[in-house]
């Protein structure tokens, strides 16, 4: 299984990126997938996720400003941010896990199994 994540760079505060991860070697419509991000000198901290079925799950720094959303075809989802602050700024990480479909978002990083190169984010002023 491989996770690639792509879309970081250097973006203005206010501004918006997209991310993007893109998966093989797993069934990627029976997969739940989520963002996390880590700055140097922090913990890994949860971004976005979304279930199988589509229901998707933000944490607090980040609702209302971030979105997932999945394309089951192309095997990619998607992190679209916005209003870009220096918090913002971290190494975004691509994950991933073989769910049943009653299964929800997770936050928790451990709840998944594959897990791909970052992608990183600098947001200046």
């Amino acid at each position: 299984v491989q996770l690639q994540a792509f879309g970081g760079g250097l973006v203005q505060v206010g501004g918006f990126l997209r991310l993007s991860c893109a998966a093989s070697g797993l069934t990627f419509s029976r997969a739940a997938m989520g963002w996390f991000r880590q700055a140097p000198g922090k913990e890994r901290e949860f971004v976005c996720a979304i279930s199988r079925s589509g229901t998707t799950s933000c944490g607090d720094s980040v609702k209302g400003r971030f979105t997932i959303s999945r394309d089951n075809v192309k095997k990619i989802v998607h992190l679209q941010m916005t209003n870009l602050t220096h918090e913002d700024t971290a190494n975004y990480y691509c994950e991933g896990r073989s769910t049943i479909l009653s299964v929800g978002p997770s936050s928790v990083p451990t709840d998944y199994t594959y897990w791909g190169q970052g992608t990183k984010v600098t947001v200046s002023s």
